[in-house]
């Protein structure tokens, strides 16, 4: 998926790896009751976030493989409660004038949940995006 963000690449690149951002768009929604997020943005560092939506309690969790700032994040994907299995997530931010190019690619997603997970991350971006606007 690709979205362009009227941001430099270092705040998009922050915005995925501060907790304190990313508690507002990342794995969360406009319904959310509760949300923790915990990030050790390092190679290696573990995240966790949890989302509570309607009464029901929904964890993300992974592993950073790679950090590369301000242009590359790859990290790990899981929900625990709906499957045992991890997708790769790569996060590649290319500047654009004064704004950034977010290309976001999830690789070991099972085909029938296409539609869906790309509904989800286009949420995300445009929370993401209204985000970035409020400075």
């Amino acid at each position: 998926m690709v979205r362009r963000l009227d941001a430099s690449p270092q705040r998009v690149f922050e915005a995925w790896l501060d907790p304190q951002v990313a508690r507002h768009w990342l794995f969360t929604s406009p319904i959310s009751e509760h949300n923790i997020t915990e990030i050790d943005a390092r190679v290696g560092g573990a995240w966790r976030i949890t989302d509570r939506r309607e009464g029901v309690a929904y964890t993300g969790i992974g592993e950073y493989l790679e950090i590369a700032p301000p242009r590359r994040i790859v990290f790990t994907f899981a929900m625990p409660q709906f499957s045992p299995a991890y997708d790769r997530i790569d996060v590649e931010i290319e500047p654009d004038g004064g704004a950034s190019v977010l290309t976001v690619t999830q690789h070991g997603l099972p085909p029938d949940f296409n539609e869906a997970t790309e509904a989800g991350w286009n949420l995300m971006f445009d929370t993401l995006a209204a985000w970035l606007a409020r400075d």
